[in-house]
C-alpha cells in the first residue's frame, strides 16, 4: 500500500504554503517530517485529513488499485490532545470501542489496551481531566491505534512525555509500523533519526527526501540542517 501525493498546493491569502508536493509514502515505514517553524507541516497534515481544502493536486491510496482516502483511512494525533475530560479513561475507551465496533478488528479487552499503552492500573478509572498532558496524549494515540487506520499522522506526539515514556512510545510505534504508513512530524532531529526509517524535509513548500546512504550521524545531521537553512 502507498499514499501517493501529486502536485498538492495550498495558499493562504497570497502566501503559497504548499507549492506542488509530489511524494509516495509506503506502508511499513515511519517517516520523519522535519521543517522549520511555519514551513507548513501542520497545514500538510490538515490537507491530508481534509480539515483544509486543497487548491490543486490530488492524493490517494494505491493498494492494488487507486482509490480516494476515506475518513477511516487516517488517524490524526494532534500536538494538543483533545479528549472528553468528563469521562474516566475506562469510560472513554468503552465509549470509543462501542461506537467503532464495526471497524475494530481483533478487539481486545479494555485492560489489554491499557496494558499495551502502559497506563497504570490506578489511572484507568480516573477522570481524564485529572490526567497529565502526557497521559491525555497517550489516550489520544491509543484510540487511533485501536481504530487501526491505514495512515497515522502524528503531529509532535512525543514532546509532552518524559524520557522513559517517550522511549516506550517509540518502541510502540516501531512495533505497529508494519501495517501502517506513519508520518511523524517533529522539531527534534535526534528523535527523527532514532525512530524513523525515512527523513523528509518540508522545504520551500515541497517535500524533499533526505538521502541517508553512507551517512554517519554527523554527516546526516549536517545535510538536514543545510537543507533547512535553504528555506
Amino acid at each position: 500500500m502507498k499514499l501517493i501525493i501529486k502536485d498538492l498546493k495550498k495558499t493562504f491569502d497570497e502566501k503559497e504554503v504548499l507549492k506542488g508536493i509530489n511524494f509516495e509514502f509506503e506502508k511499513g515505514k515511519i517517516y520523519g517530517l522535519l521543517g522549520r517553524n511555519g514551513a507548513g507541516k501542520t497545514t500538510f497534515f490538515n490537507c491530508l485529513n481534509e480539515d483544509l481544502s486543497i487548491d490543486e493536486g490530488e492524493f490517494y491510496i494505491d493498494d492494488e488499485y487507486k482509490r480516494k482516502l476515506v475518513a477511516e483511512d487516517i488517524g490524526y494525533v494532534l500536538s494538543i490532545p483533545n479528549v472528553p475530560e468528563f469521562l474516566t479513561g475506562r469510560e472513554f475507551l468503552k465509549f470509543f470501542i462501542e461506537i467503532n465496533k464495526v471497524r475494530i478488528k481483533d478487539k481486545k479487552t479494555i485492560d489489554d489496551y491499557f496494558d499495551f499503552m502502559k497506563i497504570d492500573i490506578e489511572d484507568r478509572d480516573r477522570l481524564l481531566k485529572d490526567y497529565s498532558h502526557g497521559m491525555k496524549n497517550k489516550m489520544q494515540m491509543l484510540v487511533h491505534i485501536i481504530a487501526n487506520p491505514n495512515i497515522l499522522l502524528l503531529d509532535e506526539p512525543l514532546t509532552s512525555f518524559d524520557v522513559v515514556v517517550a522511549e516506550e512510545m517509540q518502541d510502540m510505534l516501531k512495533s505497529i509500523k508494519t501495517n501502517h504508513i506513519i508520518i511523524f512530524s517533529t522539531h527534534i532531529m535526534e528523535l527523527a533519526l532514532n525512530l524513523c526509517d525515512e527523513i523528509v524535509v518540508l522545504n520551500k513548500g515541497v517535500l524533499e527526501k533526505i538521502d541517508t546512504t553512507d551517512c554517519d550521524d554527523k554527516t546526516l545531521k549536517d545535510k538536514i540542517i543545510s537543507t533547512l537553512k535553504e528555506q
